[in-house]
């Protein structure tokens, strides 16, 4: 049936099978993890040459750099707005469910899992945020995959490019154009393969649980699901109802990606296929290739929820006074913490013990409390984050006058339609018919 030709439709089914398994046989499941590793590697392998060809491509149609300028400006304005709401709302959610109170976990000691989160977040201070986005060498970015390191360099050749004057017809930019065909060809084979990622990785997650993964600590997990939804549908669905979209027709839009960030808990594999998918749908190409890579550091709103929800069920859990004013300033600290880092499934963990360790109001033990359902949670911030970011994108490029609504509803015609490539590309019309 030409149903299950669809992307979210395998991907679905994936997921629905490796919830089976991971119930009825803990064990076989926890065998499929090197599925999901493997799939989430080989789209992590893509990350930097398709972010590298996207910039500086990008880059190069600015007219000027104070475009260039205006652009990162209002994109960083918005990026920060919109996580300190996220985080607000989780601050209020979690005080006003108080999904911690009364389990009286006291005396908890430091678990191995949160040894290593604690460890590596010593990392993350202000001064070493800022250095990290400077790599080694040219090359290195490349080689370790760091996104704001891949972007820092992608801008400067951009920018080089463009003020050097270079034509549209030139070498290196036809170079860089043919390369960028041939990542997003490679993207579309490795898609194909979503379906046994996803299902690779839910099926460990749940295996290694048991079933208590759906239920233990089910009052957190579900504000924080809660909270995430409500953030997605009332402050993003006004800013996309500002624009003239609606916030559903964009989750229609990311059906395929949201499902994998389902499966995967990760935001990072589908960064390269949003990048032609957004452009496709009728965001400029120099608005696509800024705005969505430097949301992946500096707009995370699931990330933000996360943080907030999970601060506020320590201290109640805990029985660790937590008063209003020590919640302020733990949310000014975590406007620098929630910035940067992996998006990855753990990511957040790590910033939420750098959190802890720089306003050390709650105990470190306390992390163990979400250790076990980390996995349910990162996978609502994940899908949180990639909503925020598509959204991000049709907001500054609407604010740039760089949005063409008829593209958008044409593109997600022909997507509904099955007529959409496994990179985000739409298909050529006769290969369609």
């Amino acid at each position: 049936m030409r149903i299950f030709r669809q992307l979210y439709i395998q991907v679905l089914i994936g997921i629905l099978a490796a919830i089976i398994l991971g119930l009825t046989a803990p064990e076989i499941a926890r065998a499929m993890k090197p599925l999901g590793d493997g799939f989430i590697a080989l789209l992590r392998m893509m990350l930097a040459p398709i972010i590298f060809c996207s910039v500086v491509l990008g880059l190069t149609q600015v007219a000027n750099m104070g475009q260039l300028g205006r652009l990162a400006l209002k994109a960083l304005i918005y990026f920060e707005v919109a996580t300190t709401l996220a985080m607000i709302l989780g601050f209020v959610a979690v005080n006003i469910f108080q999904p911690g109170a009364g389990l009286h976990a006291t005396n908890l000691e430091i678990t191995e899992g949160v040894a290593r989160a604690t460890s590596s977040a010593t990392q993350f201070t202000a001064v070493r945020f800022i250095l990290s986005i400077i790599p080694t060498t040219f090359v290195d970015a490349f080689a370790k995959g760091e996104i704001l390191q891949v972007l820092f360099i992608s801008i400067l050749v951009g920018v080089a490019l463009s003020l050097g004057g270079v034509r549209k017809d030139s070498v290196v930019l036809r170079g860089i154009a043919e390369g960028q065909d041939i990542l997003f060809r490679i993207l579309g084979f490795l898609m194909r393969l979503a379906p046994i990622g996803a299902f690779g990785a839910l099926a460990a997650a749940i295996g290694a649980f048991g079933a208590e993964t759906l239920v233990h600590l089910a009052k957190l997990v579900a504000v924080a699901w809660t909270t995430s939804i409500f953030f997605v549908l009332v402050f993003m669905g006004a800013m996309a109802m500002a624009v003239g979209l609606s916030i559903f027709k964009i989750i229609k839009l990311i059906r395929d990606e949201l499902l994998i960030c389902l499966g995967t808990a990760s935001g990072e594999v589908v960064l390269p296929r949003m990048l032609r998918k957004l452009e496709q749908a009728g965001c400029d190409k120099a608005v696509v290739g800024f705005v969505l890579p430097a949301g992946y550091s500096f707009n995370l709103d699931g990330t933000s929820i996360y943080m907030a929800v999970c601060a506020g069920f320590i201290a109640q859990a805990t029985d660790t006074p937590f008063s209003l004013a020590e919640q302020v300033a733990m949310l000014t600290v975590m406007l620098f913490t929630s910035k940067g880092g992996s998006t990855v499934a753990g990511g957040a963990f790590v910033k939420l013990a750098a959190t802890m360790q720089t306003v050390p109001t709650l105990p470190l033990g306390g992390l163990g409390l979400i250790f076990g359902v980390d996995r349910l949670l990162a996978t609502a911030l994940s899908m949180t984050n990639l909503v925020g970011n598509a959204l991000a994108v049709f907001v500054v490029a609407k604010w740039e006058g760089a949005f063409s609504k008829a593209q958008f509803d044409l593109y997600l015609e022909r997507q509904t339609a099955g007529l959409i490539d496994a990179s985000g590309a739409e298909k050529p019309q006769d290969s369609a018919a």
